[in-house]
């Protein structure tokens, strides 16, 4: 873990604690029943249950939970698999790396690795797809974009996925689907990339909640584009969220903010 991840994680955690002693107005009940939570990886310990993994999302389905976020990258034969990692040791027992293998060898060692085929046609449809996409030196984009282009033409871009990348460069993997289907995700720089959102007219932005200001909120909505924030953990962090227009809540805690809401509803 690198010393600058470490104190972004630390700081991100302080500001955690500090939102949830907060109280927030309880948002409406129209705001309620628009809301969108995404399960950032599934819903994962790394644990008994592991991120991006079959397992993860089922858990996440079947809480009621409207999205799921998840990574691609590719094997060394070009196929689309689902881990955020170029390696496989943080989460799994193995230490490989995806695009030094073949598909057919990954699986064989690692076969809790899902294709994003079969993640797809479990979950597309009927959950929706924030699928992130990742860099390698491996090449062959119009393969690649060929590849993801038959893979996701049974759904209708921006009503049943997202593509969500860190780099701009990345969605010319998918223009297929339209730029409006093409969400920047913001880590520090939050303000190039809300200028590079609306220079290049993508459907949205995302980024860590603390980050994206009110003011990039009004900005962003008077163009007609959507907002992402992660990760909320608490209610009254995701009370904030809910009130001030937040399209898209990403969190690794969305089996119990969709519990959250669900209450509300009833109660209402």
């Amino acid at each position: 873990m690198s010393l600058r991840f470490y104190l972004e994680l630390v700081a991100q955690r302080v500001a955690d604690f500090c939102f949830m002693l907060i109280p927030r107005r309880q948002p409406s009940i129209a705001v309620l029943r628009e809301c969108r939570i995404v399960s950032h990886r599934g819903e994962h310990d790394n644990r008994r249950v592991r991120e991006n993994t079959m397992a993860a999302f089922g858990a996440a389905v079947a809480a009621g939970v409207w999205g799921i976020e998840f990574d691609l990258r590719w094997t060394r034969d070009l196929h689309p698999v689902v881990i955020h990692d170029p390696t496989t040791g943080r989460v799994f027992d193995a230490d490989l790396t995806i695009a030094e293998l073949g598909l057919e060898e990954l699986r064989r060692q690692i076969p809790e690795i899902p294709t994003l085929s079969e993640v797809v046609a479990a979950y597309g449809g009927n959950t929706h797809l924030m699928v992130e996409l990742k860099p390698d030196q491996l090449g062959e984009d119009v393969l690649k974009s060929a590849r993801l282009a038959e893979i996701f033409s049974p759904l209708a871009a921006e009503s049943d996925y997202h593509f969500i990348a860190l780099q701009p460069d990345l969605f010319e993997l998918v223009e297929f689907a339209g730029k409006t289907s093409c969400l920047l995700v913001a880590e520090l720089q939050i303000e190039e990339c809300s200028r590079q959102v609306i220079e290049q007219d993508y459907g949205g932005l995302c980024g860590q909640y603390l980050l994206l200001s009110d003011r990039l909120v009004r900005l962003h909505r008077a163009r007609g584009q959507k907002l992402g924030t992660g990760f909320p953990t608490s209610r009254y962090c995701f009370y904030r969220e809910l009130n001030r227009g937040i399209d898209w809540i990403f969190t690794d805690d969305a089996v119990k903010l969709e519990a959250i809401r669900a209450r509300l509803l009833r109660e209402e």
